[in-house]
C-alpha cells in the first residue's frame, strides 16, 4: 500500500470502523439494566448497567449543610465518584491519603453540578445530599453511567426523606419537603464520537479508544443542554458532525430518560 495514498487510508480506517460497530448500529443504545434498591444498608441505591459497564449509585442524606451555607435556608447536593481497583485491567490504584487524582476529581465535579442543574436546592432545606458512584466494571462511558444512574439513587433519596418527614408528627409543616419541588426535571448523559466516517452513540472502551472525536453530553429529560464536553483526539470536526452527534446524543438521553421514569414508578 503506498503510504501516501489517502484513499487507502480511509478504506482501512473505514473497514476498522464497521468491524468495532458490527454488534449494534450507530444510533442504538447498549442495553442498560437498572437495578433498585440493590443495597439493603441503603435503599437509595442503584446498580446501572450500560452494556459492560457498571456503577452502584448511592445517595445518603444529612441534616446539615457545608459550613458557607449554614443559616441560608438552602441545601446541597454533592458527588463523589471512584473506580474499584478490580474495574479495569490492569489494576487501579486506590486513592491514599485523601489525594484524588485529576480525571476523578473533573468527573465528580461534573456528576455535582449536573444533579444540581435539576434541583431546586431552597426546596431541599438545610440537609446534604451526597450521591456515591463506584465504579465496578469500567468499559467506556463511566461518566455519563454515574449522572444517569446517580439521578435515578438522588430521586429515590429526596422521595425517601419526604415520606419520612411526612410520617414523623413532631416535623413541622415548614421542615417537610415536597420531591416535585426539590427536583424539577430528570438528567442523563451519553457519549457520542466520531469513528472512521461515521457518528456513534454510546461509546463503549473500544469506539472511545478509536474514535477521531469524542463528546459526552448532559441534558435534562426536558430537553435542555446542562453540559458538552467534546474534542478531537489528533482530529477536527464540522458542523454537519457537530450537529449529527447532538441529534443522537439527544435521542439517546430521551431514551434513557423513559427508563428513568419507568425504574422510579415501578419503585413508587
Amino acid at each position: 500500500m503506498n503510504l501516501f495514498d489517502s484513499s487507502s487510508a480511509d478504506s482501512a480506517t473505514s473497514d476498522q470502523s464497521q468491524t468495532l460497530r458490527a454488534e449494534r448500529p450507530n444510533d442504538q443504545l447498549r442495553p442498560v439494566r437498572i437495578d433498585m434498591g440493590y443495597l439493603e444498608s441503603n435503599p437509595a441505591s442503584v446498580l446501572y448497567r450500560s452494556g459492560k459497564t457498571i456503577v452502584l449509585c448511592t445517595a445518603s442524606v444529612e441534616t446539615s449543610v457545608p459550613p458557607w451555607l449554614e443559616g441560608r435556608g438552602k441545601g446541597w447536593i454533592t458527588a463523589e465518584y471512584n473506580m474499584l481497583p478490580g474495574s479495569t485491567s490492569p489494576r487501579k490504584r486506590r486513592d491514599r491519603g485523601g489525594k484524588v487524582d485529576g480525571r476523578t476529581t473533573e468527573i465528580q465535579r461534573l456528576v455535582g453540578r449536573s444533579l444540581r442543574a435539576i434541583a431546586d436546592l431552597k426546596s431541599l432545606g438545610e440537609r446534604s445530599i451526597t450521591v456515591d458512584c463506584d465504579v465496578l466494571q469500567a468499559d467506556g462511558g463511566t461518566r455519563t453511567a454515574s449522572i444517569t444512574g446517580g439521578y435515578i439513587a438522588l430521586a429515590l433519596a429526596v422521595e425517601r426523606l419526604a415520606r419520612q418527614l411526612a410520617d414523623s408528627p413532631d416535623v413541622p409543616e415548614a421542615d417537610r419537603i415536597d420531591p416535585s419541588a426539590v427536583l424539577v426535571d430528570s438528567v442523563a448523559a451519553i457519549s457520542v464520537g466520531v469513528v472512521g466516517p461515521d457518528v456513534v452513540l454510546d461509546l463503549d472502551y473500544k469506539l472511545d479508544y478509536a474514535a477521531d472525536v469524542d463528546m459526552n453530553v448532559v441534558m435534562t429529560g426536558s430537553g435542555r443542554f446542562i453540559e458538552i464536553q467534546g474534542t478531537g483526539e489528533e482530529a477536527t470536526f464540522d458542523d454537519e458532525q457537530l450537529a449529527k452527534m447532538l441529534q443522537l446524543a439527544k435521542a439517546g438521553i430521551a431514551r434513557l430518560t423513559v427508563s428513568q421514569r419507568e425504574s422510579l414508578a415501578r419503585a413508587s
